[in-house]
């Protein structure tokens, strides 16, 4: 049987520093039927040179400027050019371990169309990792275990940018790169959601993931915490939401205050719940804060939980249990 063809697409700006490591690790790979799309994004150090280098040492790297600007448009220009059956995307400051491409392939061949093929992470730093990213390593490496990823997807970005493979069938039918919304990763991962693109459990680890003070995601006002919440409320809203049922947002923190000023721009009526007795029957946006026990009132309610701390999570899905009331159907947790 003929080797599925893997394209590689990779944005790069200004990483110099980590691009020998990352491409090594892709020259070293087992599975050898690979291409890599690189796509330069107006880099002002030595990145394209390196790229260059790599490309003339090895004809399975091809190297261009990006069409327009910034990282949407370098993946649109990346993947406008490839060629392969299989489509990965790679952070170019990153690195694969050695089977990554095969184990990726493996499955999706084993599972064919329709399924999306996911890894293990680990973080790396040379100043180590905070306990916020080993927390949301360790999370994330669960749901992947156990393929349930789709399971929490309103919290965080369920699927790594740097850590998944598809069908170039499936990628086209989800829009590939088309949208221009960011954080681009979690938009992306809300799409294969949308179409019910099934992700295949895997329990190795396949991908460093680099933490460093200048990295994209750390430094662009693209990936800010109210870029997250407008794509969650964007897909909750097409999605999940029934205009039959009663809304409740649960929590009057930053989170959701964010999250009711978006519903009344679209002039969506919704319950604001909390259980802070400072809160309770104040008037925020013109809208009464309620105690939290209203929702018993209320037939058939959806709710939308903005309360981060773990305990008080713990106690709200016990709540919610209570009332025979299931996630991902009439409770999502943003945070």
């Amino acid at each position: 049987m003929k080797k599925p063809l893997v394209s590689i697409l990779i944005p790069f700006k200004n990483t110099e520093s980590y691009l020998p490591e990352c491409l090594q690790s892709i020259l070293d790979q087992t599975y050898d039927h690979w291409e890599v799309r690189a796509v330069n994004d107006y880099s002002e150090d030595t990145s394209m040179a390196l790229l260059n280098s790599f490309s003339q040492k090895d004809n399975r790297i091809n190297v261009s400027q990006n069409s327009g600007k910034g990282i949407i448009e370098a993946l649109r220009t990346a993947y406008d050019q490839s060629q392969g059956t299989l489509i990965t995307r790679m952070d170019s400051d990153d690195i694969m371990t050695p089977n990554k491409l095969e184990v990726m392939v493996d499955a999706l061949l084993e599972n064919g169309p329709g399924h999306l093929a996911v890894g293990q992470v680990k973080y790396f730093s040379h100043r180590g990792i905070s306990n916020g990213y080993e927390r949301y390593e360790t999370w994330l490496n669960q749901l992947t275990a156990n393929g349930t990823n789709y399971s929490e997807i309103y919290k965080e970005c369920v699927i790594p940018s740097p850590c998944w493979m598809v069908y170039r069938e499936d990628l086209d039918e989800c829009g590939a790169f088309k949208p221009n919304r960011y954080p681009e990763d979690y938009d992306l991962t809300f799409r294969f959601y949308k179409n019910r693109l099934a992700c295949i459990p895997c329990d190795l680890l396949l991908h460093h993931w680099r933490d460093y003070d200048t990295r994209t995601s750390r430094t662009s006002e693209h990936y800010a915490q109210n870029y997250f919440l407008d794509i969650k409320l964007h897909y909750f809203l097409k999605l999940e939401y029934d205009h039959t049922r009663p809304l409740a947002i649960w929590g009057a923190g930053n989170k959701g205050k964010k999250i009711a000023k978006g519903l009344l721009e679209q002039g969506i009526d919704f319950h604001w719940l909390c259980d802070n007795p400072n809160k309770i029957g104040k008037n925020i946006y013109g809208k009464e804060m309620l105690h939290f026990e209203h929702l018993e009132a209320l037939k058939l309610p959806q709710s939308i939980v903005t309360v981060a701390n773990e305990d008080a999570q713990n106690m709200i899905r016990s709540y919610f249990s209570r009332l025979a009331q299931e996630p991902m159907k009439d409770y999502f947790f943003f945070c």
